[in-house]
């Protein structure tokens, strides 16, 4: 009976105690005051190098400035970040850019010359059980509608864009048979909605990725898709059947090339062979430009090594610090056709605990690693 009247008398207490605990959970520490800082330029010894970062996934600002600091401050003016047409359009013709504005301002800030790749489909604007990579032709002009927003909000900001992403894949082609003569329409209306809005706009086309398959239910060779690509525009035109040499100023409907070129095992002065997959391959596409008059520049938008050394297309770490080094070398010297050369990836969001992890350069939470150092020591004059 005495217990009783004890926890009878407590029962006050205890639920103040819960009330008090109730209210402290919803009680958030005061976050840090996030400011944009002085101006800044970048000192690099190759105007070339850059950074893929994915700062889109980033939820905490101090990590989106501190991180865009950091490539900074390793010598490297370019970044490509990706901006999601779903993120900024959840429903037709209602856009709202605050999210990508906290990216661009800081970029901005730190003096880095950012590449907007834009994809993404909205719900609204695909069919029920497809991907977010499904636009059917009909939603070109929706997808043309919001990229030409995206330049005339950000004009002066962001200057360079990638229309679309590996539209030589089939699963960033909406999981369909991949299809160059699509991404072609796709970029005659696209292009000059971007144009329109911003007529200092590079309006990059391309971004294939580096692939051998020539089965176009998976995939179709980089190299074929882009010679596939020049084709259907020379069908498109009305008349006589013309070369993209005589109508280069008109009829191309890109102001440069995005290009992926990726390592794997070999080192970046291995040489470029349409059966191999290797940093040099890029130099087949250039080739494939040429033969039909486009001159026009190549912005490497993805490339880099990987040192998982348990991944069958891993290197040692410090392998890789040396071939991308060297890649960066080499690109400088006998590339005047590339404008930038940006890494995959800066930093994840969160640890992928497996190979992913092994193609970064930061930690997710900032701390550099071995070949962020030996970067910046090579490239901070």
């Amino acid at each position: 009976m005495r217990a009783f009247r004890a926890l009878h008398l407590a029962k006050p207490h205890l639920l103040a105690l819960a009330v008090l605990a109730a209210l402290l959970g919803h009680v958030r520490p005061p976050q840090p005051l996030i400011t944009l800082g002085p101006q800044q330029t970048v000192r690099t010894n190759n105007p070339l190098a850059g950074m893929h970062t994915r700062f889109v996934e980033e939820v905490e600002t101090w990590k989106i400035k501190r991180g865009l600091e950091m490539i900074r401050e390793m010598g490297a003016p370019w970044i490509v970040e990706f901006f999601p047409w779903a993120y900024y359009e959840p429903a037709k013709g209602q856009r709202d850019f605050s999210a990508a504005e906290q990216i661009i301002a800081h970029a901005n800030r730190q003096g880095l010359t950012i590449i907007a790749r834009l994809g993404f489909v909205p719900a609204w604007a695909r069919p029920n059980d497809t991907t977010f990579t499904h636009l059917d032709p009909e939603r070109y002009a929706d997808f043309a509608d919001f990229a030409a927003s995206f330049a005339q909000h950000f004009k002066g900001r962001v200057d360079h864009f990638i229309v679309w992403n590996e539209p030589n894949l089939q699963n960033e082609w909406g999981m369909r048979r991949v299809d160059p003569t699509s991404y072609i329409a796709m970029l005659r209306i696209v292009y000059p909605a971007i144009k329109r809005a911003n007529p200092n706009a590079i309006v990059l086309a391309g971004a294939l990725a580096p692939t051998v398959e020539r089965n176009r239910d998976v995939a179709l060779s980089d190299l074929e898709y882009l010679t596939e690509m020049y084709r259907a525009l020379r069908v498109d035109h009305a008349g006589p059947v013309r070369t993209a040499v005589q109508n280069a100023d008109s009829s191309l409907p890109w102001d440069g090339l995005a290009a992926h070129t990726y390592g794997l095992t070999m080192p970046p002065e291995a040489p470029p062979d349409p059966a191999v997959i290797n940093f040099r391959r890029v130099e087949l596409l250039r080739a494939i430009m040429e033969a039909n008059g486009d001159t026009r520049p190549v912005y490497i938008t993805e490339a880099g090594w990987n040192d998982d050394v348990n991944w069958v297309n891993g290197v040692t770490p410090a392998e890789r610090i040396d071939y991308t080094l060297r890649a960066l070398a080499h690109a400088q010297a006998h590339w005047p056709w590339v404008r930038c050369v940006a890494f995959w990836v800066f930093k994840l969001p969160a640890p992928a605990r497996g190979y992913r992890d092994h193609f970064t350069f930061v930690t997710p939470s900032l701390e550099p690693l071995p070949i962020y150092d030996e970067l910046r020591r090579a490239l901070v004059p």
